[in-house]
């Protein structure tokens, strides 16, 4: 079983705070059908990647994954 340092934590609220960053800034999604499906990609990410354990991995994900949050919402500006 892993040893969870203090950093592993600190990324797991940053994904979390990023979660729902993405459905907020999904509202200004005009179509109802489109808007449904980000937000379902999005949590399948999430769903996707919850056994990642190593640190550098996951703040790649973060990274790649706030890249592809501004680019889908351009109105948004994910932190």
């Amino acid at each position: 079983m892993p040893v969870f340092g203090l950093k592993y934590f600190i990324l797991q609220q940053r994904v979390i705070h990023l979660y729902r960053h993405a459905i907020r800034a999904s509202k200004y999604i005009p179509d109802p059908q489109a808007r449904s499906e980000t937000i379902a990609w999005f949590r399948s990410e999430i769903e996707r990647n919850k056994w990642l354990t190593d640190v550098a991995v996951i703040e790649e994900k973060i990274t790649m994954a706030r890249r592809e949050i501004r680019q889908i919402l351009p109105t948004s500006q994910a932190s």
